[in-house]
């Protein structure tokens, strides 16, 4: 059984009781771990209990393909419902899975972490097609999802998070669940010491701003400014720590998007400040706005289409050369940083 986005949080909290095993896999992680904790703790609240909680490496069932089985009819010493965790585990586990379905008996819960499967993978085709297995895929999040976890969190502590802010946290955080985790607790825990219940764009950038003043954003802004320098030591920070080189190119299209966008309704005859309040999802004040104002006037109509260009075609080569991503990255911001410096020079 294949458990589609809408399904997920329910099931997470109170899982098919028809289900025997999880695969839990794809390219996040720390999503994967983050669900595999939350299924094992509907079964167990410790995952330290000798007695209720096993876990085993996915190798290990490489040479015993029927300890799946054993473990699922094993009871406890101590009575109470088990939870198997099988990580990490890759296609080798398949066979202890097809054994683990065939047997008779047993109430234990077996969770198996696996990576990025693709399609054709038997561990996944046998979890999306077999009514006493789940499958459950993690992905990196998209902007929406970064958002809607970002106000969650935040509600769950009795805050608000504004416009501006939310919009900068997002751009700032990376598509690893496990990492976005972290930072988004991290801002809590510093707004929790004041008596501010909203959390302004200042608080944002007065936490995250360690990390990431050189990030994303950095990049963004040498690149669209045509500072080379500056642009080389922001894509040196961003890929030290780990920077997701697709996420990146996606920044710089949303950055050119909002750009053409507030561009187009000011050659309609409006002016710039009639252009961006018509324009929805922008930064309303702050040094967000500025940096925006900026590119707007330097960048017209037709050389933003020539950047929107270059950036697609950055990201087919992303997914279709089998080129170094960063390379590719590092490539198109350099492209894009030298039109701008020189268009600065021509006038």
């Amino acid at each position: 059984m294949k458990i589609e986005a809408r399904q997920v949080e329910a099931f997470l909290k109170k899982p098919d009781p028809r289900i025997r095993g999880v695969v839990v896999y794809g390219n996040d992680d720390g999503l994967v771990a983050e669900r595999a904790v939350a299924l094992a703790k509907t079964v167990c609240e410790d995952l330290k209990d000798p007695f209720r909680v096993v876990d085993i490496a996915g190798d290990a069932l490489k040479q015993d393909p029927a300890r799946l089985a054993d473990e699922f009819g094993a009871m406890s010493m101590m009575g109470g419902r088990r939870v198997i965790r099988v990580r990490p585990a890759g296609e080798e586990s398949a066979a202890a899975l097809e054994n683990l379905v065939a047997a008779s008996a047993g109430d234990a819960l077996i969770i198996v972490e696996a990576g990025n499967l693709t399609p054709r993978s038997n561990l996944r085709t046998l979890a999306e097609t077999e009514a006493t297995l789940a499958a459950l895929p993690c992905y990196m999040d998209n902007d929406a999802a970064l958002e809607g976890l970002v106000e969650s969190a935040a509600r769950a502590q009795g805050m608000t998070v504004e416009p501006d802010a939310l919009e900068w946290i997002v751009e700032r955080l990376g598509g690893d669940r496990g990492q976005t985790r972290g930072e988004i607790d991290k801002l809590l825990l510093y707004k929790g010491t004041d008596s501010g219940r909203t959390i302004s764009l200042e608080d944002a950038m007065a936490v995250l701003g360690d990390t990431a003043s050189i990030g994303i954003d950095d990049v963004i802004a040498a690149t669209f400014d045509g500072d080379l320098v500056g642009l080389d030591r922001a894509l040196d920070r961003v890929f030290a720590e780990g920077g997701n080189p697709i996420q990146l190119v996606r920044s710089l299209q949303r950055h050119a998007d909002q750009l053409h966008l507030v561009s187009g309704h000011a050659a309609k005859g409006g002016n710039l400040e009639g252009a961006m309040f018509k324009a929805r999802g922008l930064p309303r004040g702050g040094p967000v706005r500025q940096r925006f104002e900026r590119h707007v006037r330097a960048w017209p109509l037709t050389r933003l289409s020539s950047a929107l260009t270059a950036i697609l075609e950055a990201e087919i080569e992303c997914k279709r050369t089998g080129l170094p991503d960063e390379a590719i990255a590092r490539r198109l911001c350099l492209r894009l940083s030298q039109a701008a410096r020189s268009a600065k020079a021509r006038r």
